[in-house]
Order: structure tokens, then C-alpha cells, then sequence
């Protein structure tokens, strides 16, 4: 019962969670960089989001300054990357750790209270039934755009950039521009949905985007993987990355219900991904020592008989020895 009466909450935090998977999913999946900036640049979203709020300003406002704030975030790594030549995963942490002292700076501290029964919020843990819509509606329209602008020049370019950054640049494209514009969109989506957690929790800590990454990775890989079978569409694989977040949540709430030391869920999370991550792997290695074995297996036995050597050996040397008779009886 326990299990029932907490799925409202867990599908509203699935749903926020998964607009930050689909952030992640630009840059991780379209753009193939590994952009660790997401634990700071949600952090980010949630500390303006939480400020804007506390000083009177409209939730709606406050969740587009906090966007903003996040394509700042993004645009600092981009252009530590493309600019500087730093590699992606260092310019990622970099920005991280810059965002740590200036997150603490927006909060004034290490947490900001954003609580329903006192500011205007668009979402809160108290009416979970009723922030599942509103956060689902973000999804929707998050999805469309997404899907839009991917199909448009610019968003083709992005998507070329990542899958084939040498031929990208053959044709003429600028990878390092498209690198940094898809970061910025990455990271934009990441802080929106670190203020609409801001707004749901009732509060902004500077630990919030910690693990973001796991949880991220989580939903793009059960997302994808419930999804792949229906369509390949990239709307279809954007949503179901949402999806993942919520089967996510679901099974953590299960877990919960079962039992299990709150404690260990970090470790839980990083377990299920590297087996997701690695089962693949694994399986292809096994297919291909199959493939190899019935390779190996076919190749002996359409090997043909072989011919003894003995009698080409002895009319060869029957040959050679002839030349020599004749030149003796010349003699």
C-alpha cells in the first residue's frame, strides 16, 4: 500500500528527472561528447530558479532565467573545448568545479527554501497528482521542439558533428560551432529541469545535481531499450528517454518499499548502469567467439585431401638426374 501511495511522486520526480536525461541525451548520445557539466548546471538551474522566486518573481520567469543560466554553463565548457583545446571530459569537470563556488554564491549558502505554502510555484511534492500534467506537458512540448529543430539545417549540422565530426568538417561544417551551440542547448534543458526540481522539492542544495550523470545514463539506456523495438523516430527515442526516467524512479520507490537501506541507493544506481552498460559487450564478445568458432569449424572441414608429396618429390628428382645420364654418355 505503501508502494501505491508513493507512485504519484515517483512518476512527477521520473518525469522532471527525465527532461534532464533528454538535456543529457544531446550532448551524450547526438553530439558524442561526455559532458560531466550536468551535476553543476542542474545545481544551477535550481539555485537561480529558487532565488528568482524567493525575491518575487514569477515561477515561469524564474524556470526561463535559470535555462539561460544552464546555456551559460554549457557555453563555458564548449568554449573550453573548442577554444581552449581542452578534451571533453576535463572541460566538463572544470566547469563543474566553477559552478560548485558560484552555485553557493547565487544560494547565499548551501541550501535555499522554496516552499509551496509560501511562494507561487508551478509544481510541488504536495499536489504530486497534480504536477504530474505540468510536468509532463514540459515533456511533450520539450520532445516537439527538440524533434523540430533537429530536422531543421542547423540541427542536422549539430547531429553530423557528432556522428561523423571528419566528414562534417569535409563538407564545410564549422564542428567546433556546433560542438559549443549543442552544449549550450544540452545544458539549457538540464538547468530547466534543476528549477522544476527546485519548485517540486520545495528547496535548492548545492548537492542536488550530484549523480545526475548515473541517473541520467539510467534513463537513456532503459528509455532506449523499451523504445528501439517500437521506432527508431529521434521524437520517439527523446520520449522514451523520459520514460526511462520514470521506470527509473518506479523501481527505486519498489526498492524503497522493500527495504533497502536508503544509504546504499547511490551505489545501486552505479551498479545497474555499469550492467546495462557492460551486458552489451559482453554479448557481442560472446557472438563473436560463436561466429568465430563455426568459422573455424566450416574452414576445416572444406579443407580438400591432401596429395602426397613423395611422388612429385621423386619425378622431380628423376628429372634433374636425367641430364646428368646424357652428358655421361656424351662423354
Amino acid at each position: 500500500m505503501e508502494f501505491i501511495n508513493a507512485l504519484p511522486t515517483a512518476i512527477s520526480q521520473g518525469l522532471i528527472w527525465g527532461i534532464m536525461a533528454i538535456g543529457f541525451y544531446i550532448s551524450y548520445k547526438v553530439l558524442d561528447f561526455s559532458d560531466l557539466t550536468v551535476d553543476g548546471s542542474f545545481c544551477t538551474g535550481g539555485a537561480v530558479c529558487a532565488v528568482l522566486i524567493v525575491s518575487g518573481v514569477n515561477p515561469g520567469l524564474a524556470l526561463l532565467v535559470a535555462m539561460l543560466a544552464g546555456m551559460a554553463a554549457g557555453l563555458l565548457t564548449g568554449l573550453l573545448h573548442a577554444g581552449m583545446g581542452i578534451p571533453p571530459i576535463l572541460s566538463g569537470i572544470l566547469t563543474q568545479l566553477m559552478l560548485y563556488s558560484i552555485n553557493l554564491k547565487i544560494m547565499g549558502g548551501a541550501n535555499l527554501t522554496v516552499s509551496a505554502r509560501t511562494f507561487a510555484v508551478w509544481v510541488s511534492s504536495a499536489n504530486a497528482t497534480i504536477a504530474i500534467p505540468i510536468i509532463l506537458a514540459f515533456v511533450v512540448v520539450i520532445v516537439f521542439v527538440l524533434y523540430w529543430f533537429f530536422g531543421t539545417e542547423v540541427g542536422c549540422s549539430i547531429r553530423a558533428t557528432g556522428n561523423n565530426p571528419n566528414m562534417s568538417r569535409a563538407q564545410g561544417i564549422n564542428t567546433n560551432f556546433y560542438k559549443v551551440l549543442g552544449l549550450v542547448i544540452s545544458n539549457g534543458i538540464v538547468a530547466l529541469a534543476g528549477g522544476l526540481l527546485a519548485q517540486y522539492q520545495g528547496f535548492a542544495d548545492i548537492n542536488m545535481g550530484r549523480g545526475a550523470i548515473v541517473i541520467g545514463l539510467a534513463a537513456i539506456i532503459v528509455g532506449t531499450a523499451v523504445v528501439k523495438k517500437i521506432s527508431r523516430n529521434f521524437a520517439i527515442k527523446m520520449g522514451g528517454v523520459a520514460l526511462g526516467g520514470v521506470i527509473y524512479y518506479i523501481v527505486l520507490q519498489a526498492v524503497i518499499a522493500m527495504g533497502l537501506d536508503t544509504d546504499l541507493l547511490k551505489m545501486l544506481s552505479a551498479v545497474v548502469v555499469a550492467i546495462f552498460l557492460g551486458v552489451p559487450h559482453l554479448r557481442k564478445k560472446l557472438m563473436e567467439g560463436k561466429h568465430n568458432g563455426k568459422k573455424k569449424g566450416k574452414a576445416v572441414a572444406a579443407e580438400p585431401e591432401e596429395i602426397a608429396p613423395e611422388s612429385v618429390v621423386i619425378e622431380d628428382v628423376a628429372l634433374e638426374e636425367e641430364p646428368n645420364q646424357e652428358e655421361v654418355h656424351d662423354a
